[in-house]
C-alpha cells in the first residue's frame, strides 16, 4: 500500500505527510524537491498537476491518493490531472481535501470550483471520501501587526479548526480508506468564535493588548491587494469575508472526533502553541 500526497509543500499536506511518515508507505509529489519539507520515510517524487504526462511515473505502484490543489482559477483542471492519473494507475482510493460549503451555490468561486472537482472525483468509478474542512486557524498567523488583528469575519463566529487536526482526520482516513468510503466531512474545531474572542485569546497569550480591527469587504479587498496578492484571490477572499460575515461559517460538529477519537484544538490551545510567532509579528 503506497499513499500519495499531492499539495506536499501546502499547511494541510505537510501536516499529513508528518502523521505518517515511518508508519506507511509515503510519496509526496512536488514540483520542486529543494522546497519540499525533508521527512524521514517519506518518498519525493517531480510532478506537476497543471502537466499531465509528468504523473504517470509519480502515480505507478500508488493505492491511495491525498488530493489537494491550491486555491485558483486552474484547480478544476488541476484536480482531473490527478484524477485521470489515478484511474490509469489503478488508485484504489481518493482522499479529497475539498473547501468549506463547496457546492455548485456556494457563495464563493472557491466552493464552487471545488464543487466541479468533488462531483468529479464522486463520478470517477474510485472509491472515495471528502473533507470540507473550516477555516484554518493558520490563516491568522499572518493575520496579526503589533497589536492589530485583521480577518475575513466581520463580527460574526466560525468554527475554526486547527489544520495539525486537519491532517490528523486526513492521516487516519488514508490509513483505514474502507472505513470511511462515501463520506463527506467538515471538520471543525471545538467552538465558533468570533475574531474579537480570538484576539482576546491571543493578547491573554502574550499577556499583552491585541484587539481585532474589523474591515468591511471593500477595505478587506483594498489591504489584500496592498499586500500583494493578485486580483482574482483578493476578491475569493473579499467574498469569503462577506460569507463569514453574515454567519455562513458559525457552526461545530464532531467529525474530527469520530474520525481520530479525540476532541480538536481549541483556538486557545493553537495560540500557545504560537505564541512566539504571535509575539514577533
Amino acid at each position: 500500500m503506497t499513499i500519495l500526497l499531492t499539495g506536499a509543500n501546502g499547511t494541510v499536506s505537510r501536516e499529513v505527510l508528518r502523521e505518517l511518515a515511518g508508519s506507511q508507505p509515503v510519496r509526496a509529489l512536488v514540483r520542486d524537491v529543494s522546497r519540499a519539507p525533508r521527512l524521514d520515510g517519506v518518498e519525493y517524487v517531480v510532478g506537476d498537476l497543471d502537466r499531465p504526462t509528468t504523473l504517470t511515473p509519480a502515480f505507478e505502484g500508488v493505492t491511495t491518493l491525498w488530493l489537494l490543489t491550491p486555491m485558483g482559477p486552474l484547480a478544476p483542471s488541476q484536480s482531473m490531472n490527478a484524477v485521470w492519473a489515478a484511474r490509469q494507475a489503478g488508485v484504489r482510493h481518493i482522499v479529497r481535501l475539498s473547501a468549506i460549503g463547496a457546492a455548485h451555490d456556494a457563495p464563493t468561486r472557491n466552493g464552487r470550483l471545488h464543487a466541479l472537482s468533488d462531483a468529479e472525483v464522486q463520478d470517477s468509478g474510485i472509491p472515495w471520501t471528502i473533507l470540507r474542512p473550516s477555516y484554518f486557524m493558520q490563516n491568522l498567523l499572518g493575520a496579526k501587526a503589533g497589536e492589530h488583528l485583521y480577518g475575513l469575519f466581520g463580527d460574526a463566529p466560525v468554527g475554526m479548526i486547527d489544520t495539525r487536526d486537519i491532517a490528523a482526520a486526513g492521516a487516519a482516513i488514508l490509513a483505514a480508506p474502507q472505513r470511511h468510503e462515501g463520506m463527506i466531512y467538515t471538520p471543525t474545531g471545538p467552538q465558533s468564535i468570533t475574531l474579537d474572542q480570538a484576539a482576546e485569546d491571543i493578547a491573554r497569550t502574550l499577556g499583552q493588548p491585541v484587539t481585532y480591527v474589523p474591515q468591511n469587504p471593500e477595505q478587506t479587498r483594498d489591504s489584500l491587494l496592498q499586500a500583494g496578492l493578485d486580483t482574482w484571490s483578493a476578491e475569493v477572499l473579499t467574498e469569503y469575508r462577506v460569507a463569514y460575515g453574515s454567519g455562513w461559517g458559525d457552526f461545530t460538529n464532531d467529525h474530527v472526533a469520530r474520525i481520530v477519537g479525540r476532541q480538536p484544538r481549541t483556538f486557545a490551545e493553537f495560540a500557545h502553541d504560537h505564541r512566539a510567532h504571535f509575539a514577533n509579528a
